[in-house]
């Protein structure tokens, strides 16, 4: 089979289809009027209903070698065309059964399927779950697994580490999910920290490979705190790390990723030259016929045998989990009849938020509109390959070598792009707070209420952020709103169709039952309960005063002020936890309670390469300090630097009361509190939600 997107632009789709020999093409009654006269039979699955009934019910008296085709599918391609990758039979059984070896049939009893079956990791999350007796559940991406009925039914997410991201920091993971498959990007130890935290995951998996070699090649399963490794090769794969002339490297020393084994494709499809210049023999074989991939992927190995990825070696990148070849993009963008020259990267401004970026020089001095570039590439190009952010240039920068120089590419403005559409300011309150929002996550300094999200730059993984931060202002919305309503005014009218819950608003006091994840921590009988929290650095710029104790006198009453009402705002700061006959029981005090003490910290006087391993030491024994029954359960220290560098705020919180999304949510009010302090002393913090509290009286009625 050739998996197609219908998505896909309609030029793409038929270079696959011919380029394939596609001579049957299955599909259904919406995609079907588009297809034709592209192959010589098309299946209507919706029209063909009524016969299958006569249809024979026991399989074709047919016999598949193991080296016959399985499917074909395709790549990004350097040359400006998408290669096709032919897998084997023989390859997708090896891949079945390392997984067999791997995972535990009740692992497999709810495996997300939200790849689309033109990527790779649906491969995994078709063939390996029903092959070995679980069961797929379908969804359109991962990203729309908050709002599925059946959400609840899922054991087991396949995704990327940008896509969970998005769910982790909305609260979006259901509890019965047991394992995450990771795989596509680099995996971050912090996120794998965040995912354990939640107390209900049991493992996560690091999987690493190419199209080229059946989807996973390498297998990590990583711990909490542990070191960002890809693993080792999984059962039938082989793998070697060498330099220019194809030696193996001694450990630590970074090389090329080169892989063979069971899992290794057959080549590309009606590309020889590529296939030999990839796929290339194997020198530590006797005989002829081994094989290996070169994967262009640097890597080393660590002294107890694991891998480490270091990056690229060529500028083929991967955005999202998608293998993009940044030469296909430059090819088409430069058939655009105002394009004289273009270069695209991937770049990573902001950690963990890796964004295509395409610089473009014209033939005039013609400003092109962005909405005009982008339809452009939209009708030539998956939506996953578009670069969300456009700078033009008078000319590209060049290294002495007359090589475009990478490094010299100015940063993206964060200015409003020139749209076609007319500028138009907020004007009512929901419009205003959407606006910011956009303006927040999108990185620009100004939207107009008619502006085009995805136009801006915006993607489905900074909807998601969007639709969380609007909720969390009072402005409720739906993750499909954003694909349904792409302007603020649209969005405005669809929040104000929707009811906006009150919570209460006055401060919280009492006992308040366990959330199921609390219950999970206390079941664990850790010897020290106390010694389990999440911590996040910020900085602050200090006032410009010389002497340290004059620093500490100006800015201690604010953070704490800042503190004391972010305190009050947030009830869950003011938990205790004790223990009873019938088990633990969590309080919330009243205002009463003794507030955390700011921990003042003086390193002006070290030199710079002392200061950060001294914070380093002193972080770590705060780390130890939290008491979750006399308190403190949060604590904060100021890191002084010095008048001319940033000061380092560390906030330590127990993860009974503080994950993702309440981190994003919590430095935000102490941003507000702090900057509005500062400048008038009136605090004003976004309502109340009721998201614990509303679950907390739902819980008590049930049980009563």
């Amino acid at each position: 089979y050739v998996p197609i997107d219908p998505n896909y632009p309609k030029d793409r789709q038929e270079f696959m289809i011919k380029d394939a020999g596609v001579e049957t093409i299955v599909t259904n009654e919406e995609i079907m009027s588009s297809l034709e006269g592209l192959a010589g039979r098309i299946i209507n699955v919706e029209g063909e209903r009524e016969g299958i009934g006569e249809m024979a019910g026991e399989n074709p008296g047919m016999e598949i070698g193991s080296q016959e085709l399985a499917y074909v599918l395709f790549t990004s391609g350097s040359t400006g065309k998408p290669k096709g990758v032919e897998i084997e039979h023989r390859s997708v059984a090896a891949l079945v059964g390392w997984a067999q070896e791997v995972y535990e049939r009740k692992e497999l009893e709810g495996v997300l399927f939200s790849t689309s079956i033109s990527f790779d990791l649906s491969v995994y999350e078709l063939f390996v779950t029903l092959s070995l007796g679980g069961r797929v559940i379908l969804a359109e991406n991962a990203l729309e697994l908050p709002e599925m009925e059946n959400r609840d039914e899922v054991r087991l997410i396949n995704t990327v580490p940008s896509a969970i991201t998005e769910l982790l920091q909305t609260g979006s993971i259901p509890e019965t999910v047991r394992i995450v498959n990771l795989a596509g990007e680099p995996l971050r130890a912090e996120l794998v920290d965040r995912l354990y935290e939640m107390g209900t995951i049991e493992k996560v998996n690091d999987l690493y490979g190419p199209s080229e070699d059946t989807t996973y090649s390498t297998r990590a399963l990583r711990e909490k705190g542990g070191r960002e490794v890809i693993g080792r090769p999984i059962s039938n794969t082989k793998a070697y790390v060498l330099d220019e002339g194809q030696r193996p490297v001694p450990v630590g020393v970074p090389g090329e990723l080169y892989l063979g084994g069971d899992g290794l494709a057959r080549g590309y499809l009606n590309r020889p030259e590529l296939t030999a210049e990839k796929f290339v023999p194997d020198p530590f074989v006797d005989g002829a016929g081994g094989r290996l991939y070169r994967t262009g992927d640097l890597v080393r190995y660590q002294a107890d045998g694991s891998l480490e990825f270091i990056g690229r070696i060529d500028h083929q990148v991967k955005v999202r989990g998608f293998r993009i070849e940044l030469r296909e993009i430059e090819l088409v963008l430069n058939k655009h009849p105002e394009v004289s020259e273009s270069v695209v990267v991937a770049r990573e401004d902001t950690p963990g938020e890796k964004r295509l970026v395409a610089y473009l020089v014209t033939e005039t001095d013609l400003i092109i509109k962005i909405e005009e570039i982008r339809g452009f590439l939209k009708d030539r190009l998956p939506v996953y390959m578009i670069p969300t952010h456009y700078v033009q240039l008078e000319t590209i920068p060049l290294t002495p070598n007359g090589k475009v120089d990478r490094q010299a590419l100015p940063e993206p403005e964060g200015i409003r792009p020139d749209l076609e559409t007319e500028f138009v300011k907020p004007q009512t309150e929901v419009e205003r707070i959407l606006a910011d929002i956009w303006i927040d996550v999108l990185g620009i300094n100004t939207v107009g209420v008619n502006d085009n999200f995805f136009e801006l730059g915006g993607d489905s993984i900074l909807s998601i952020q969007i639709i969380a931060r609007a909720n969390h202002m009072g402005v409720q919305l739906r993750p499909q709103d954003m694909f349904e309503a792409q302007t603020i005014s649209e969005l405005a009218v669809k929040a104000g169709k929707k009811k906006v819950a009150r919570a209460e608003q006055g401060l919280i006091t009492g006992q308040v039952p366990l959330t199921p994840i609390q219950h999970h921590f206390f079941e664990q009988q850790y010897s020290n309960p106390n010694h389990w929290n999440q911590a996040i650095l910020v900085n602050i710029r200090p006032p410009g005063v010389h002497d340290a104790k004059d620093r500490e006198r100006t800015m201690r009453p604010i953070i704490e002020s800042a503190l004391r009402q972010v305190t009050g705002h947030h009830d869950m700061l003011r938990a205790r936890y004790y223990q009873e006959e019938k088990g633990w029981v969590q309080i919330i005090e009243g205002d009463q309670i003794e507030l955390p003490a700011v921990d003042w910290v003086d390193l002006s006087t070290l030199d710079p390469a002392d200061q950060l391993a001294e914070m380093e030491n002193i972080a770590n024994n705060f780390q130890g300090s939290l008491d979750i029954t006399d308190g403190p359960i949060m604590r904060i220290v100021m890191f002084d630097f010095g008048r001319d560098l940033p000061s380092r705020m560390l906030f330590i919180i127990h993860h009974l009361v503080i994950d993702g999304i309440s981190w994003r949510i919590l430095m935000e009010d102490f941003q507000t509190a702090f900057e509005q302090i500062q400048s008038s002393n009136q605090v004003v913090l976004p309502l109340k939600t009721t998201s614990y509290m509303e679950w907390a009286d739902q819980l008590y009625e049930f049980s009563n």
